[in-house]
């Protein structure tokens, strides 16, 4: 029984973190998530800060609000079957795909992404690294003080503490594979060397 009780223990502590993840992965402030969810900013850091424990009536309105099953919020165990079998999220103009299983770490998903509003594009920072891949269609980036336009098999890679916004240019959505990552993780995207023409015969 001590042993089943530990094992209890130590899933609900990590629960926290991987709420806290969450949230920041999907820049998402504490407020924002109070109002989706009913639950008040203080019982919400107290979760992320692990001095509350977490219980069903917590866990299932965040689970809807981050898009992801109850058993990832928890911790549990992996089935044998390896295949992700991804629930789109919809998100500030965004259809996200997760292809990643963990809430921690290096995430990848699948987006498509519409041209998002037609305000100013509200540039915003926040805690991690960035690689974008456009598998088609057009994608306006404001990095900074740069403005590109990527198209199908351009790739960016950035620090997101950097001020950043980026949405398709027309109306047909871009469609493209998103990795991220803690703060310090980059992806080292490595090339194969050209062969160098020799001048010997």
């Amino acid at each position: 029984m001590t042993d089943d009780a530990d094992d209890l223990g130590a899933v609900l502590d990590g629960v926290g973190t991987r709420l806290r993840a969450l949230r920041q992965q999907r820049e998402v402030t504490l407020a924002e998530l109070s109002a989706t969810t009913g639950i008040s900013v203080s019982t919400l850091s107290r979760l992320e800060s692990g001095q509350r424990k977490p219980t069903l009536e917590l866990l299932l309105p965040l689970s809807r609000s981050h898009g992801v099953p109850l058993d990832e919020l928890v911790g549990a165990p992996q089935v044998d079957d390896p295949r992700v079998r991804a629930q789109p999220v919809e998100r500030n103009g965004m259809t996200l795909w997760p292809l990643t299983r963990r809430t921690g770490g290096l995430q990848a998903y699948r987006a498509l992404i519409s041209a998002r509003g037609r305000g100013a594009p509200d540039q915003r920072t926040h805690e991690g690294y960035e690689w974008l891949y456009v598998l088609s269609g057009r994608l306006r980036l404001l990095l900074g003080d740069h403005d590109l336009v990527l198209t199908a098999g351009e790739v960016a890679e950035f620090d997101t503490r950097t001020p950043h916004w980026f949405g398709a240019t027309t109306a047909e959505p871009a469609e493209v594979l998103m990795l991220f990552g803690p703060q310090g993780e980059r992806m080292h995207v490595r090339a194969r060397p050209r062969r160098q023409a020799s001048g010997r015969r």
